[in-house]
């Protein structure tokens, strides 16, 4: 067999939208939504609501911009916001939490590794006025630099009293967290339960285009919204990404095929020498291959894939390439991409392990 087809491994956000789901965006019933009067954006945000279990939802642009939007409506300047030196808010999010709300972004390490709870305990200042005060915490579930690691709803819930000691509000930037649900077997309000607050995308494996949902607690989307509308969030039409939306949410139980392929792969490519998975096997969809065994650099085996083989993937720091199964990838696209990498070996005469 030889490789033959463009695949790309880079992001479930790459997903495109498929037949139905264009024909329910060019037949959506659309109205103003800054005056809320597009029905299908309200049939989303109340649908998006339910499946989480709080009282209300906003439909926003993007996580980034719902994980800011979170930051602003539970803080105010110069408070601290605790979370992990991974997450995305702090990782990926071009300090927006710093920048636009003045906020102290305060890392503990190890926030999502065994004994989480004690090194938040840890970590949190007492009162005193040389000290930012903090105000809230923040998770991520599934965690996108740990290999899609997962918190349970047990964890969750023991974050959340321990929050509540700290008097903390808890947001979860849960991406991911229909991943998560899908992958321990549970209901997502079992992860979703003792949150304030919870994003989540509809644009990551699910299909839809654009869009996230910002959801929790009547009052608290109420303030939300006007954050969104200072954000440039107010869109106006929105129903017929919003349709999509409502399309992508019809499809969570489709996450456990992509957790399967991912686990095949990954399968496949630890017994390649030279690669090594890690974590094995990945916990959700996303695949993280240690490299530094094969003695050349992630960013050249990056570019060699894809110039020889037409494998989309991306390098994820020193000696790690990422790669995300998603909706638009088969098993036949998993064979290939696993052909791809034996090719690879032999090319770039990988060591024994």
């Amino acid at each position: 067999m030889e490789v033959r087809k463009n695949i790309d491994l880079r992001s479930d956000t790459v997903t495109l939208p498929d037949d139905e789901m264009r024909r329910a965006m060019s037949q959506a019933p659309v109205g103003d939504d800054v005056f809320g009067e597009d029905l299908s954006v309200r049939a989303l945000e109340e649908k998006a609501a339910a499946m989480v279990g709080k009282e209300a939802a906003l439909f926003v642009a993007s996580g980034t911009m719902g994980n800011l939007i979170a930051v602003l409506t539970h803080t105010v300047r110069g408070n601290a916001v605790l979370l992990d030196p991974e997450a995305h808010i702090f990782y990926y999010e071009a300090g927006g939490s710093s920048l636009v709300g003045g906020v102290q972004l305060w890392p503990v390490v190890g926030l999502h590794s065994a004994g989480g709870v004690e090194k938040l305990l840890a970590a949190v200042r007492p009162p005193n006025l040389h000290f930012a005060p903090a105000a809230l915490l923040c998770l991520e579930n599934t965690h996108n630099r740990q290999g899609g690691s997962l918190l349970t709803p047990e964890e969750s819930d023991s974050f959340c009293s321990t929050a509540r000691k700290l008097g903390l509000k808890l947001h979860l930037d849960g991406a991911r967290i229909f991943n998560a649900a899908a992958a321990l077997n549970c209901p997502v309000t079992g992860l979703t339960r003792s949150c304030d607050s919870v994003m989540f995308c509809l644009s990551k494996g699910l299909g839809a285009p654009v869009g996230s949902i910002l959801a929790g607690a009547s009052a608290f989307i109420e303030q939300a919204r006007r954050y969104r509308k200072i954000l440039g969030g107010g869109m106006r039409q929105a129903g017929i990404l919003a349709a999509a939306g409502l399309i992508a949410l019809e499809r969570v139980s489709q996450l456990k095929e992509d957790h399967l392929r991912a686990r095949n792969l990954a399968a496949a490519l630890n017994r390649i020498p030279g690669l090594k998975i890690n974590p094995f096997p990945p916990p959700t969809n996303i695949v993280l291959l240690e490299t530094g065994e094969t003695g050349y650099s992630p960013e050249k085996i990056t570019l060699t894939l894809q110039k020889c083989y037409g494998i989309k993937v991306i390098p994820f720091g020193k000696d790690i390439i990422r790669m995300i199964v998603h909706r638009d990838i088969t098993d036949e696209d998993i064979a290939q991409s696993i052909l791809a990498f034996e090719k690879l070996s032999e090319m770039f005469v990988f060591p024994a392990k």
